[in-house]
């Protein structure tokens, strides 16, 4: 379990034939509609992202970039898990930071937010979810209470520290909510961006009930991509997998949608962004492996709580699931903080890293 320092470094040949990949290809037709995108991935920005990919994109640039910081791959109950670890002043902040990513995301999207909180003192351990990036893959789909235990081993066994602070969108916020749930001997508060209250009972009131028919809505319409993870991951994932016209066409949609974008996805993340979360994915063959968990959360034991360390909720009004009101999130956490920011969506430490940071900072600091 000695962390091992690890480097990016891509073979050429996987590269190679990624291009070649990209090079034959078609991109398909749509319908006679000006508005591409409410049918899903619009094939005329599709095709432009593409063309950029294929003359424009310099992988070896974007490696350098996240090389900068460093990095280790440790063996933690039997899975390889890639990982940085960023040391800031232990004398003034001597409890660390844990933040994970979720899907369709990446350890891409702390890279402008670890200088700010490294400049505060605190110490990072930013790993990539199993399956996802230059960690290792479980032999079988698992969920996040399972990557939760994972996470206090590398934390505690691996790293040596015995307390820390923990944040997560996405997937990265129910396996922070584990944390927060069943390992409080060790995770001091949670910081979270995407957040929910309890599932309603019998008894649940008007105001529940609410909340769950919004969300019920929204589903009808956005949750197709997570019913077909869920339930067939292998049919969609053997689709996608060695195919990066097809990944990117399942993924950028969904940036589009979960961005604050006001339509404009470039307002919010550039083509060297998208192609490098998309490429962290290929180049590690963990296109597949990264759709398992969704399957993985039906057989996973999840804590139902609610979460008794302390937390904060930070709404990103972009997110584009229906964040609850304060009432109701504390019928889910302990909530200490709860803060509306001013922009931002569902990938929050990409889309506003300095508003992201101060609130991370803000509350941390609060509970060191």
């Amino acid at each position: 379990m000695t962390p091992e320092p690890f480097r990016i470094d891509v073979p050429q040949a996987v590269l190679d034939r990624i291009q070649t990949k990209l090079t034959d290809t078609r991109i398909g037709y749509m319908p006679d509609d000006p508005d591409q995108w409410q049918y899903g991935m619009d094939a005329r920005y599709l095709a432009e992202l593409v063309d950029y990919w294929r003359t424009d994109y310099d992988w070896r640039a974007e490696e350098e970039k996240l090389n900068r910081w460093p990095q280790y791959r440790a063996d933690v109950d039997g899975i390889p898990i890639h990982f940085y670890h960023v040391r800031g002043d232990a004398d003034r902040r001597p409890i660390p930071i844990l933040l994970t990513h979720g899907w369709p995301g990446s350890v891409l999207e702390f890279q402008e937010v670890m200088p700010r909180l490294v400049q505060a003192g605190f110490s990072l351990v930013i790993p990539s979810l199993p399956g996802h990036g230059w960690s290792g893959r479980p032999p079988r789909p698992i969920g996040p209470a399972r990557v939760a235990a994972l996470w206090r081993s590398l934390m505690v066994d691996v790293l040596g520290y015995p307390r820390f602070f923990a944040q997560g969108g996405d997937w990265g916020s129910a396996v922070t909510t584990q944390l927060g749930i069943s390992h409080v001997d060790v995770v001091a508060a949670i910081h979270l961006n995407f957040f929910m209250p309890p599932p309603p009972g019998p008894d649940a009131d008007a105001e529940l009930l609410a909340y769950w028919g919004a969300v019920g809505k929204l589903m009808e319409a956005e949750s197709g991509y997570q019913h077909e993870h869920a339930t067939k991951p292998q049919t969609i994932g053997l689709a996608l997998h060695d195919n990066p016209v097809g990944w990117a066409a399942w993924v950028v949609e969904k940036f589009w949608r979960w961005g604050d974008t006001g339509g404009d996805i470039e307002s919010r993340f550039s083509k060297d962004h998208l192609i490098t979360n998309l490429m962290t994915y290929l180049v590690t063959d963990s296109v597949m492996s990264s759709i398992w968990m969704y399957n993985g959360l039906g057989s996973d034991a999840m804590a139902p709580g609610p979460v008794p360390v302390p937390t904060a909720l930070a709404h990103f009004p972009g997110e584009f699931y229906p964040m609850p009101s304060r009432a109701l999130a504390e019928r889910q956490y302990a909530v200490a903080r709860m803060t509306t920011m001013k922009a931002g969506g569902h990938f929050a430490a990409m889309e506003e890293p300095q508003a992201f940071a101060e609130d991370v900072i803000a509350f941390f600091e609060s509970m060191a």
